[in-house]
């Protein structure tokens, strides 16, 4: 693995990002096999690359096929994707899990603050009910580190949630509820609120147990359903180690270490300019042991502040747990 990866949560600048980035391709070039032979496909090596546009982003879908990782005799452990009934599912062999913690310990301070600051319920039953879920694993970590006694899991327990979220909203106390589309809108046709203290931070995805909605008419409902202004997300996946957070309106910003650029639906191979819809490359420098540079089958914008949206996904892609519905 590199000698130091904790440079990578100590990025600042654009320069760092750049240099560190290209730091990270060589790794990965020389101790991925998979990314090697995609490389070698494209007849790109190391002493061809002098920016990030010159690097190749593997497609996601190696992940269902192959064992993507620098290190396959050594694993932590393996999470996997939720998939469809029947789908073959992603496989992210993970060799440092410390490395996920940190990843979205910090991700999650980048944007909200100590999470000690806040009391966690999670509305996930989709995950909870499956193995091997990096969403879990991490919402579970926050719920442990936010050391409040109410923090926890909730499956079909609905009315309980909705007593301590009451509760707790009413005592003055910041909540962060997050939850999955599906189970978010379930509460609120059985429940109603007006709360002031609570955010509600969604990740996106019907899981098949609803019709999927466009994100305005999602986030319209849970709006008026729990009497908030603005509904939050977060934007991750099984094959990344980082998370990317909006605060509303499906606008997503990432932490340093993670950037998002758009490619050419037409030419793969060809990055687009900021404004222009394309699909999701994701450079994820928290992946160092895997691979950073993932071409997505999302599509969606980059805006000129580095800010980005989804507003769909490639046709015939399967339909999976993080990621957002079509606009």
């Amino acid at each position: 693995m590199l000698k130091n990866t904790d440079i990578v949560f100590n990025i600042e600048t654009e320069q760092e990002f750049n240099s560190i980035a290209l730091d990270v391709f060589k790794y990965q070039f020389a101790n991925n096999k998979v990314y090697r032979s995609f490389c070698d496909l494209l007849y790109t090596h190391p002493s061809d690359v002098t920016k990030i546009s010159d690097i190749p982003f593997l497609p996601i879908e190696f992940f269902k096929t192959r064992k993507v990782t620098c290190n396959p005799q050594d694993t932590a452990t393996l999470f996997t994707s939720s998939g469809t009934t029947g789908g073959t599912t992603s496989k992210h062999y993970v060799s440092n899990l410390d490395i996920y913690t940190k990843s979205f310990t910090k991700g999650f301070n980048y944007f909200y603050g100590d999470i000690e600051n806040y009391t966690v319920l999670a509305l996930l039953p989709s995950y909870l009910e499956r193995k091997g879920s990096s969403l879990v694993y991490m919402v579970n970590d926050l719920i442990i580190k936010s050391k409040s006694k109410e923090s926890g899991f909730y499956l079909d327990n609905i009315s309980e949630l909705k007593d301590t979220l009451v509760s707790l909203d009413s005592s003055g106390k910041k909540i962060l509820l997050i939850g999955v589309s599906f189970a978010l809108v379930d509460l609120v046709e059985t429940y109603k609120f007006k709360l002031n203290n609570t955010i509600i931070m969604e990740t996106g995805g019907m899981k098949g147990r609803r019709k999927e909605l466009i994100r305005t008419e999602l986030h319209h409902i849970l709006k008026s359903g729990f009497g908030v202004d603005t509904i939050h997300s977060e934007y991750g996946m099984t094959e990344l180690l980082s998370q990317a957070y909006s605060d509303g309106n499906g606008i997503f910003k990432t932490p340093p270490w993670m950037k998002v650029l758009t490619r050419d639906t037409e030419d793969p191979l060809t990055l687009q300019t900021h404004g222009k819809a394309g699909g999701l490359n994701i450079v994820d420098l928290a992946n160092t042991n895997s691979c950073s540079f993932i071409a997505t089958q999302d599509l969606g914008r980059v805006f000129d502040d580095n800010t980005f949206e989804v507003i769909g996904r490639f046709d015939q892609s399967d339909i999976r747990g993080c990621n957002l519905m079509v606009l």
